[in-house]
Protein backbone atom coordinates (compact mmCIF):
# COMPACT_ATOMS: atom_id res chain seq x y z
CA UNK A 1 0.00 0.00 0.00
CA UNK A 2 2.96 2.35 0.09
CA UNK A 3 2.58 2.20 -4.32
CA UNK A 4 3.50 5.40 -5.34
CA UNK A 5 2.12 4.79 -8.96
CA UNK A 6 -0.71 6.84 -9.57
CA UNK A 7 -2.85 3.55 -9.37
CA UNK A 8 -5.36 2.41 -6.55
CA UNK A 9 -4.42 -0.62 -4.25
CA UNK A 10 -7.56 -2.53 -3.65
CA UNK A 11 -5.67 -4.09 -0.64
CA UNK A 12 -4.73 -7.64 -1.69
CA UNK A 13 -1.59 -6.17 -3.05
CA UNK A 14 -3.19 -5.76 -6.53
CA UNK A 15 -3.09 -2.18 -7.91
CA UNK A 16 -5.83 -1.31 -9.88
CA UNK A 17 -5.66 1.14 -12.25
CA UNK A 18 -4.43 1.54 -16.20
CA UNK A 19 -0.79 2.12 -15.53
CA UNK A 20 1.33 0.34 -12.59
CA UNK A 21 4.55 0.49 -11.24
CA UNK A 22 5.46 3.53 -13.14
CA UNK A 23 5.67 1.82 -17.10
CA UNK A 24 6.95 -1.46 -15.96
CA UNK A 25 4.48 -4.52 -15.61
CA UNK A 26 0.93 -5.16 -16.78
CA UNK A 27 -1.27 -1.74 -17.66
CA UNK A 28 -4.35 -1.52 -19.70
CA UNK A 29 -6.36 -4.93 -19.27
CA UNK A 30 -8.88 -4.58 -22.47
CA UNK A 31 -11.84 -7.12 -22.47
CA UNK A 32 -13.77 -7.75 -26.07
CA UNK A 33 -16.64 -8.14 -25.79
CA UNK A 34 -17.92 -6.40 -22.58
CA UNK A 35 -21.15 -8.19 -22.48
CA UNK A 36 -20.26 -11.74 -22.98
CA UNK A 37 -23.01 -15.02 -22.38
CA UNK A 38 -22.39 -17.73 -20.04
CA UNK A 39 -20.74 -20.13 -21.65
CA UNK A 40 -19.34 -17.84 -24.32
CA UNK A 41 -15.85 -16.74 -24.96
CA UNK A 42 -14.00 -13.75 -23.85
CA UNK A 43 -10.62 -11.97 -25.26
CA UNK A 44 -8.50 -10.12 -23.04
CA UNK A 45 -5.39 -8.17 -23.92
CA UNK A 46 -3.05 -6.28 -21.49
CA UNK A 47 -0.10 -4.35 -22.48
CA UNK A 48 3.03 -4.53 -20.23
CA UNK A 49 3.50 -8.14 -20.18
CA UNK A 50 5.92 -9.18 -22.97
CA UNK A 51 6.30 -12.72 -21.63
CA UNK A 52 3.17 -13.63 -21.18
CA UNK A 53 1.35 -14.65 -17.96
CA UNK A 54 -1.80 -15.59 -16.66
CA UNK A 55 -5.31 -13.98 -16.00
CA UNK A 56 -8.18 -15.07 -13.54
CA UNK A 57 -11.93 -13.95 -12.34
CA UNK A 58 -14.58 -15.27 -10.30
CA UNK A 59 -16.46 -15.91 -13.99
CA UNK A 60 -13.59 -18.15 -15.54
CA UNK A 61 -10.67 -20.55 -14.59
CA UNK A 62 -7.45 -19.29 -14.63
CA UNK A 63 -6.42 -19.23 -18.19
CA UNK A 64 -3.02 -18.32 -19.98
CA UNK A 65 -1.58 -15.04 -21.48
CA UNK A 66 0.30 -15.00 -24.70
CA UNK A 67 2.67 -12.20 -25.87
CA UNK A 68 1.96 -11.50 -29.57
CA UNK A 69 4.27 -11.77 -32.07
CA UNK A 70 5.60 -8.22 -33.46
CA UNK A 71 4.41 -6.06 -30.51
CA UNK A 72 6.74 -5.05 -27.91
CA UNK A 73 4.85 -5.54 -24.71
CA UNK A 74 1.79 -6.96 -25.79
CA UNK A 75 -0.13 -9.85 -24.69
CA UNK A 76 -3.44 -11.94 -25.08
CA UNK A 77 -5.75 -14.60 -24.16
CA UNK A 78 -8.97 -16.23 -24.26
CA UNK A 79 -11.32 -17.70 -21.35
CA UNK A 80 -14.39 -19.51 -21.46
CA UNK A 81 -17.01 -18.32 -19.03
CA UNK A 82 -18.09 -20.86 -17.12
CA UNK A 83 -22.09 -22.37 -18.18
CA UNK A 84 -22.91 -21.62 -14.58
CA UNK A 85 -21.80 -17.83 -13.79
CA UNK A 86 -24.33 -15.84 -12.64
CA UNK A 87 -25.33 -12.23 -14.62
CA UNK A 88 -23.43 -9.58 -13.65
CA UNK A 89 -19.85 -8.09 -13.78
CA UNK A 90 -16.38 -9.53 -12.81
CA UNK A 91 -13.47 -8.40 -12.33
CA UNK A 92 -10.35 -9.79 -14.20
CA UNK A 93 -6.80 -9.74 -12.25
CA UNK A 94 -3.81 -10.51 -14.55
CA UNK A 95 -0.38 -11.55 -13.38
CA UNK A 96 2.76 -11.02 -15.80
CA UNK A 97 6.27 -12.04 -13.95
CA UNK A 98 5.10 -11.47 -10.52
CA UNK A 99 3.31 -8.22 -10.96
CA UNK A 100 -0.54 -8.05 -10.73
CA UNK A 101 -3.27 -5.22 -11.62
CA UNK A 102 -7.11 -5.62 -11.64
CA UNK A 103 -9.22 -4.44 -13.58
CA UNK A 104 -12.59 -4.10 -11.53
CA UNK A 105 -15.59 -4.36 -13.47
CA UNK A 106 -14.11 -5.16 -16.73
CA UNK A 107 -16.79 -7.27 -18.39
CA UNK A 108 -20.21 -8.22 -17.72
CA UNK A 109 -22.39 -12.05 -18.21
CA UNK A 110 -25.67 -12.39 -18.82
CA UNK A 111 -27.94 -15.37 -19.04
CA UNK A 112 -27.27 -18.34 -21.08
CA UNK A 113 -29.60 -19.23 -24.02
CA UNK A 114 -31.56 -22.01 -23.92
CA UNK A 115 -30.68 -23.41 -27.56
CA UNK A 116 -31.97 -26.37 -29.19
CA UNK A 117 -33.67 -27.29 -31.91
CA UNK A 118 -35.85 -24.15 -32.73
CA UNK A 119 -35.16 -23.45 -28.92
CA UNK A 120 -37.95 -26.39 -28.07
CA UNK A 121 -37.59 -27.74 -24.61
CA UNK A 122 -39.40 -31.33 -25.02
CA UNK A 123 -38.17 -34.25 -27.42
CA UNK A 124 -40.53 -35.55 -29.56
CA UNK A 125 -44.21 -35.07 -30.69
CA UNK A 126 -46.86 -33.60 -28.04
CA UNK A 127 -50.19 -34.71 -27.75
CA UNK A 128 -51.19 -31.31 -29.61
CA UNK A 129 -48.73 -32.09 -32.20
CA UNK A 130 -50.33 -35.17 -33.27
CA UNK A 131 -54.28 -34.07 -32.82
CA UNK A 132 -52.80 -30.65 -35.26
CA UNK A 133 -51.15 -33.28 -37.93
CA UNK A 134 -53.84 -35.84 -37.59
CA UNK A 135 -56.36 -32.60 -38.20
CA UNK A 136 -54.34 -31.50 -41.58
CA UNK A 137 -54.13 -35.13 -42.54
CA UNK A 138 -57.63 -35.47 -42.78
CA UNK A 139 -58.42 -32.38 -43.89
CA UNK A 140 -56.27 -33.05 -46.95
CA UNK A 141 -57.93 -36.94 -47.14
CA UNK A 142 -61.42 -34.95 -47.63
CA UNK A 143 -60.40 -32.91 -49.91
CA UNK A 144 -59.01 -35.49 -52.24
CA UNK A 145 -61.95 -37.44 -52.07
CA UNK A 146 -64.24 -34.20 -52.72
CA UNK A 147 -62.06 -33.17 -56.13
CA UNK A 148 -62.00 -36.76 -56.89
CA UNK A 149 -65.97 -37.30 -56.88
CA UNK A 150 -66.32 -34.12 -58.67
CA UNK A 151 -64.30 -34.91 -61.68
CA UNK A 152 -65.93 -38.66 -61.50
CA UNK A 153 -69.19 -36.36 -61.83
CA UNK A 154 -67.82 -34.49 -64.87
CA UNK A 155 -67.53 -37.39 -67.17
CA UNK A 156 -71.04 -38.32 -66.50
CA UNK A 157 -72.41 -35.19 -68.05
Amino acid sequence: MGNNNGGLNNGLGNNVGLDNNNGFGPRNIVAQPGVVAAGGRLTVTVDGCRTGGVMASRAFRNSPLRALNGTNDTARGVAAIGNNVRPGRYDITVDCNGRALTRPSAFAVIGGVRGGVGGSTSIGATPTDMAIGGGLVGAAGLGGVVCWMRRRAEKRV
